[in-house]
């Protein structure tokens, strides 16, 4: 049986997260209008990686059920996968107490989450430790 990740992209189903208004205005960006979004892998529970969102990026993500994000360096939105095919379904998602961190829990097709091509951007240890597994 071929495992999920591996299932083409016009199979999977696209799941939009229904937010209210009132939990999204609780969003607490930062002085730059962003937040961060810790991404996790759906069945594994694997941290797949880190990024940043701005508001927008967090209503298209809701919205359209896969993950966009807001690139510093090239100051535009971008959607996960649509150049690399290593795209990813938004399955869950939450924030956290403070209301100033997310969490995506996505399946992960392709490769994997990070652009070195490792499928997981936390691939480094300090001291040279085994890469982490799910926690």
């Amino acid at each position: 049986m071929e495992p999920a990740t591996d299932t083409p992209a016009a199979t999977r189903p696209v799941t939009p997260i229904a937010a209210t208004e009132a939990e999204l205005a609780e969003i607490r960006y930062n002085a730059d209008g962003l937040v961060g979004a810790i991404v996790q892998e759906q069945g594994t529970g694997e941290v797949l990686m880190f990024a940043w969102m701005n508001e927008a990026a967090l209503r298209r993500t809701l919205e359209t059920g896969r993950m966009w994000y807001w690139s510093r360096s090239r100051q535009e939105y971008w959607c996960k996968g649509e150049t690399s095919g290593d795209r990813q379904y938004v399955r869950e998602a939450f924030y956290d107490c403070d209301v100033d961190a997310l969490l995506f829990v996505v399946e992960q097709e392709g490769r994997g989450a990070c652009h070195t091509g490792e499928r997981s951007c936390f691939f480094r240890a300090f001291g040279g430790g085994a890469t982490p597994g799910p926690v």
